[in-house]
């Protein structure tokens, strides 16, 4: 089982893109590109795996399984930038999240994002929201993995893990993940990745209709 939600999680940053103001990557399912070294930083209210109401990997809430220092702790940092409060920015070359407060501040969240060659830029909003949503693949996926399931429904081993913020004009999602220590890397074929404890964090922030901007 194991192994099988693994492979689920390793394709489940292959979404495609449905709109032309966006500069879509080519569709592929297999989005793992291991190897790639995290950041770490100052934390802000940092998580740590395996403790109470951590739902990871085979992990159920309230599991007494040995704590993991998250690998990159989110962080209240300056920002400059020209955003309203509510955006949230994506910076694929850092591999960051910034959901902006105003006043010169923002939440910087370590995310998962496209692997060379499945970057995407552009201005979208977050259309809706999902808690522990299900997950079915698209035919294009199915025609190329016919041994995933054609439904997923939510739970722990679900790849898209505990929230999914779902970014209008495309199939990407902002969404959490069963795999955490493949945050800070370039592993997805479009979707940004975020730990379980970040995706929470960020989904009670976030509203529908809030801007998204990924910059490539």
């Amino acid at each position: 089982m194991k192994i099988f939600t693994a492979a689920l999680a390793g394709v489940l940053g292959a979404c495609v893109l449905a709109s032309a103001p966006v500069k879509a990557a080519p569709y592929d399912p297999f989005d793992v590109n291991p190897g790639e070294d995290y950041y770490a930083s100052r934390p802000y209210g940092a998580p740590v795996y395996g403790a109470p109401g951590y739902y990871g990997q085979g992990q159920a809430a309230g599991s007494t399984a040995q704590a993991q220092v998250a690998p990159i702790p989110r962080e209240l940092v300056p920002f400059t930038g020209r955003y309203a409060p509510g955006t949230i920015v994506v910076s694929t070359s850092e591999r960051r999240l910034y959901y902006v407060l105003g006043d010169g501040m923002a939440i910087r969240y370590g995310v998962g994002v496209g692997r060379p060659g499945f970057t995407w830029s552009g201005t979208k909003t977050v259309v809706a929201k999902r808690e522990w949503p299900s997950w079915t693949p698209p035919k294009e996926m199915l025609a190329r993995r016919p041994d995933l399931p054609r439904y997923m429904a939510g739970g722990v081993d679900n790849p898209l893990g505990a929230r999914a913020m779902y970014i209008g004009g495309t199939l990407y999602r902002i969404h959490g993940s069963n795999e955490p220590d493949t945050i800070g890397q370039a592993v997805s074929s479009g979707c940004i990745r975020m730990t379980n404890e970040d995706v929470t964090d960020l989904y009670e922030r976030v509203r529908v209709g809030a801007k998204v901007v990924v910059l490539n």
